[in-house]
């Protein structure tokens, strides 16, 4: 299924986001930052994660709902996305 262009902006801003957070966390370690604050920086990168994730299974399930045709063609019906938000819960 093909993501509309503002979900497709969203979760790329997104990513970048957590690319730069992870990046931060790498630094931190490398120059023996405390865990507290390691772990703050971690949390948000995977917090960035996890919503590109549910981003896209938001705009999985509004298509699902409003083109149930379509999406089951492209292998995508209501099951699937379940399976699919269990999976990234």
């Amino acid at each position: 299924m093909q993501l509309p262009d503002d979900t497709l902006r969203d979760v790329t801003r997104r990513l970048h986001r957590a690319e730069g957070q992870v990046r931060a966390v790498s630094r931190m370690l490398d120059e023996g930052a405390d865990c507290r604050d390691v772990l703050t920086q971690l949390t948000a990168a995977t917090r960035a994660l996890q919503q590109a994730g549910f981003r896209i299974l938001a705009s999985g399930l509004t298509t699902c709902l409003q083109q149930p045709d379509r999406a089951a063609e492209s292998g995508y019906d209501v099951a699937e996305i379940e399976r699919l938000f269990l999976k990234l819960g």
